[in-house]
């Protein structure tokens, strides 16, 4: 592997994308899996069209793009549902992330809630996970994304538990704090990544 390659994941809300914000300040560059997975929604993807066969046209936009809500509004509620989404956008998902990849200069940052549930783990030099308490997390999505408690807890209920992810992390970032807590927690670990690799 050309790049040297931090898997960055953690359950919703738990800060993996204010995380990747600090790392990019220094010098990482950034790839958001939850991104790329919404290039493969927009309008005239092969994965907008079995989306539609698979869930109906009605969860398509007008424009033919998938309506994001109206998918999640299904798959969240339905396991199956779920997998069979993501075995539709994940193959997609993952061929233009490894582009990326190996387009990128310097230290590369895969941000990813299912990393280690999937093949792209096996792309990586090291995972960080991310970790916040349960109810913290509810909070969040309350406050920030406007949900219900009962959407929230639906979303964070429907996640495989975050020890799963912690017992497979090389580094963890608990992030219940204030932000002057996380920069050293993000520091200490940026701190262990290979200096050869931060040079662009």
């Amino acid at each position: 592997m050309a790049h040297y390659v931090i898997g960055l994941t953690g359950n919703i809300a738990s800060g993996k994308s204010l995380v990747s914000q600090l790392l990019r300040e220094r010098g990482a560059e950034v790839i958001d899996a939850d991104r790329v997975a919404h290039e493969v929604l927009e309008a005239g993807t092969p994965e907008a069209a079995d989306i539609a066969e698979r869930f109906g046209p009605e969860v398509l936009n007008d424009d033919g793009s998938v309506n994001r809500r109206a998918l999640g509004a299904i798959v969240f509620a339905d396991p199956q549902a779920l997998q069979d989404l993501e075995a539709i956008t994940h193959p997609g998902v993952r061929a233009r992330i490894y582009e990326r990849i190996d387009r990128a200069p310097g230290v590369v940052v895969l941000e990813a809630i299912k990393l280690l549930e999937g093949p792209l783990v096996d792309h990586v030099s090291t995972v960080w996970v991310v970790t916040a308490p349960r109810e913290v997390r509810i909070q969040r999505l309350i406050g920030e994304r406007s949900m219900t408690r009962e959407d929230a807890e639906q979303r964070v209920g429907a996640q495989n538990p975050e020890d799963e992810k912690v017992r497979r992390a090389d580094v963890v970032i608990v992030n219940d704090g204030p932000l002057d807590e996380l920069r050293r927690q993000v520091d200490a670990a940026w701190a262990s990544v290979p200096r050869e690799s931060t040079r662009h």
